[in-house]
């Protein structure tokens, strides 16, 4: 089909022809550069190799463009050349000018900010593609005096200054981009995750390039450093948050990518064949503040995001206070089971020596904020920064501060500075920016070198991350990097993660990481979360009064038929860890109490169980005199002291008096509730008769006191849980 010639014919000719005259300085030479620095940049990944090759043998020639520089995409076959004009009509090398749609398979980049539209016709179909920034002319300012008329002038020559010192030419079409017509979102989904980054991808063009290694792209022409990119018709700019998200992704991919470690719930084990139960406590607290973050919003979470755990362990319960030396103590109550009124169930709670800030030589802490392009969020950088001011409010002179930022690249922001230069501190704080992709591993290095340089002797020496856990690049050995943080931690240094934001939320990698780092971990979904966190329990956050502390306990068959660990998944440890000084394990704040439920099948009703094929080659039948105690069971703790390298061992012997969950104590009916709930979000296969109700009127039973209005709070979760939940069924 072809059209007479007309002015936009011509005037598409003419940019046609500087695209023939761009592409004809191409040279064998460049083409085997730009494979060449692929192949030369630290961590390249076949993925990207493979389309360096691609784009250098097939790469379309570059176009400069106003203010923003080059926006270019590849050609992956050699097709015909469509050139996106300002009318979004297209030329093709063989026909006159014919009107199309425009094609979905495209690349290019704009930089902000962002004052002018790449399409003048904001209906056409570039008009959602993006903006590139031209530079800025000088605002006309009156002419009343000389003074005013030299700076008009001094301000227009400075205008002409930027201008040329460009290198662009005003004449150059500035709404242009070139499209490739192959199926660069397939090619996208194919990539592995790490290759998807987009600065892997746009720096593969001429005329853009990461010249300082920072992970931003540089174009020539423009002086900003940080960009928009949008491939296949998706931005990498996260619709829900509006943050800029560092990898690419297909039209078919969701943009919620937050990631959670896969938890299956623990199930019913036999005590005859399974008699001990060995894991690591914890204190963590991250799983409830992220799920009431879900239920605010109007969402359920997703299963694994619910750790029943972090959800009771996130509330106080008043447990006795450790006697004597011992740096906790323990308390036990038997109830029955709200969820299935046949079986029992133990709470198992510990407490934390209290130890106040003064007793300790001071603190060492060195904060690690994530600074990269996802954190421009108010949920992620505004909050994180309003949080940390809560928190240098609390320190005094004999603490000591430093801050690291990781984006592209790390650096130092503020050298180790006395607590109590407040005015230092936090201007170092008002200052951050969010901006580029993430070195996290390379900030993890810095900020720990930091720690090992300004140690202090018997004080608290942490490495305080706060990051939505999008680490992309920069991280050469991830096995490497979890060992030196392993190292550090039996060193006295450890980590506390603070998560923030949604959307792309890594909430698997930080729980990790704390765990390696013998630290804590929570999430910050709300100023008030925040300090809860960092004023409120800032002894139990920073101050570790023991370490890898282990639970194991051994069960009595003549009382207990089988028994099931609710929560605790990614927390299980062999029976034979219990007594290994070498398998690390979780750590104890000062103050912290630590929560764990059993739910207990009685021996006469573990025929419902499934069973095993008698053993050919030996038989368990022998029962020691202990088994007529009447003991339920035997807890058993190992712990090490903070600086310590041997373990510790506490056993205390325990008794069900048969008590109902009626005459339960408030603590009791309340970490059932909490743990009922956790069942109903995760939709597990042991909820048994568990109901919304049945969680509301224990929580209200087990209310208390509640001094910071904690466990009200639960409550509201629990109602728009149940709307949400009775939404869902609706709908389907």
């Amino acid at each position: 089909m072809t059209h007479p010639p007309n002015d936009n014919d011509r005037d598409l000719r003419e940019l046609f022809t500087k695209a023939r005259q761009a592409e004809s300085r191409r040279t064998p030479e460049f083409d085997s550069m730009l494979t060449r620095n692929d192949r030369s940049r630290p961590g390249s990944l076949p993925g990207r190799r493979l389309l360096a090759i691609s784009f250098s043998t097939t790469m379309i020639a570059s176009l400069a463009v106003l203010g923003a520089g080059w926006m270019l995409v590849p050609r992956f076959e050699p097709e015909p050349v469509r050139i996106v004009a300002d009318t979004a009509q297209l030329v093709e090398l063989h026909d006159p000018v014919e009107p199309q749609p425009a094609p979905a398979n495209e690349i290019f980049i704009a930089s902000e900010p962002q004052p002018k539209p790449i399409n003048d016709n904001p209906t056409g179909p570039l008009a959602s593609l993006g903006y590139v920034a031209p530079l800025s002319s000088p605002a006309p300012v009156p002419a009343e005096s000389e003074p005013a008329r030299d700076s008009q002038v001094a301000a227009q020559q400075e205008y002409e200054r930027q201008r040329q010192a460009s290198a662009l030419s005003e004449e150059v079409i500035e709404r242009v981009a070139v499209v490739a017509r192959s199926p660069v979102d397939e090619y996208i989904q194919q990539l592995p995750v790490p290759g998807r980054f987009y600065q892997n991808v746009v720096t593969l063009a001429p005329g853009v390039q990461d010249a300082d290694g920072d992970g931003n792209p540089n174009v020539h022409g423009s002086r900003t450093r940080d960009f928009k990119v949008e491939v296949g018709g998706v931005s990498n700019v996260a619709p829900l948050t509006g943050a800029r998200e560092s990898k690419l992704r297909s039209r078919s991919e969701p943009w919620n990518a937050e990631g959670y470690r896969s938890i299956e719930d623990n199930p019913f084990l036999a005590v005859t064949g399974n008699p001990l139960s060995t894991f690591s406590i914890d204190v963590d607290t991250a799983s409830y503040s992220n799920v009431r973050r879900f239920l605010s919003t109007g969402t359920l979470p997703p299963p694994d995001a619910i750790r029943i755990e972090e959800l009771i362990n996130y509330f106080d319960y008043d447990y006795p206070s450790p006697a004597g030396g011992t740096p906790f103590s323990t308390d036990v109550e038997f109830a029955d089971c709200p969820w299935n009124p046949a079986h029992r169930l133990a709470r198992i709670g510990i407490k934390g020596r209290e130890v106040h800030r003064a007793e300790h030589a001071g603190s060492n802490l060195v904060f690690l904020i994530d600074v990269s392009g996802s954190m421009d969020h108010p949920s992620k950088l505004p909050l994180l920064q309003s949080a940390l001011r809560l928190l240098i409010e609390q320190l005094t002179s004999s603490d000591q501060v430093a801050i690291v930022v990781y984006a592209g690249s790390s650096g130092k922001v503020l050298d180790t500075t006395p607590g109590d230069a407040k005015a230092e501190i936090l201007g170092a704080i008002d200052r951050l920016r969010a901006g580029g992709s993430t070195n996290g591993g390379a900030g993890l290095q810095l900020a720990y070198r930091i720690a090992r340089e300004n140690f202090i002797p018997g004080g608290v020496n942490r490495v305080i991350l706060a990051t939505d856990g999008d680490f992309n690049v920069g991280v050469t050995s991830h096995g490497g990097l979890l060992r030196s943080i392993e190292q550090d931690a039996k060193n006295g240094i450890f980590l506390t993660a603070l998560g923030f934001g949604y959307g792309n939320y890594q909430d698997d990698r930080l729980e990790h990481l704390a765990d390696k780092g013998n630290g804590n971990y929570a999430y910050i979904d709300r100023l008030s979360e925040a300090r809860k966190v960092l004023v409120d329990e800032l002894s139990g956050t920073l101050i570790t009064i023991a370490k890898d502390v282990k639970i194991q306990i051994e069960f009595n068959p003549l009382e207990v038929g089988a028994y099931r660990l609710i929560g605790y998944e990614n927390r299980m440890l062999r029976k034979e860890d219990f007594n290994d000084d070498r398998v690390d394990a979780g750590e104890i704040g000062s103050g912290h109490t630590v929560t764990a439920l059993y739910e207990l099948v009685p021996p006469d009703k573990v025929g419902d169980l499934p069973d095993v094929d008698e053993l050919r080659y030996q038989t368990v039948t022998d029962l020691s005199e202990q088994a007529d105690s009447g003991e339920a069971f035997t807890l058993k703790l190992r712990y090490k002291k903070p600086e310590g390298k041997k373990s510790h061992l506490l056993s205390f012997s325990i008794m069900d008096e048969g008590d109902t969950m009626e005459a339960a104590s408030p603590d009791v009916k309340f970490a059932a509730a909490v743990a009922q709930f956790g069942l109903l979000l995760r939709d597990s296969e042991h909820k048994g008769s568990a109901s919304f109700r049945s969680v509301e009127k224990l929580a209200l039973e087990g209310t208390g006191a509640d001094e910071h209005g904690y466990r009200a709070g639960f409550l509201e979760m629990v109602r728009a849980a149940e709307a949400l939940a009775a939404e869902s069924d609706a709908i389907e």
